[in-house]
């Protein structure tokens, strides 16, 4: 299974496959997404979710109060539904 996601505020979108992370999916699209370390250890992909679900194999270095606004970590995210997310807040 593979879902949409949608990157504002330019409506780039690309597709995920069911056992790629959101990142790795993006660079295969050759879609530049902020990135170093692609471990959640640097903090330069982080991004909001505006609608959609995702998971994790580990639970990210996010804050409760971090991950109730919506910030996820895209290299390390898994999309359960198609998405929406933000790099512009």
């Amino acid at each position: 299974m593979s879902y949409t996601i949608t990157i504002l505020p330019n409506d780039t979108t690309f597709e995920v496959e069911e056992k790629q992370t959101i990142l790795e999916a993006a660079l295969n699209a050759n879609i530049n997404l902020p990135n170093r370390c692609q471990v959640g250890a640097c903090a330069m992909c982080m991004c909001k979710k505006i609608t959609g679900e995702v998971s994790y194999h580990l639970e990210p270095m996010l804050t409760e109060n971090e991950q109730h606004q919506g910030w996820i970590f895209p290299c390390q995210a898994f999309a359960e539904s198609n998405l929406v997310l933000t790099y512009s807040e």
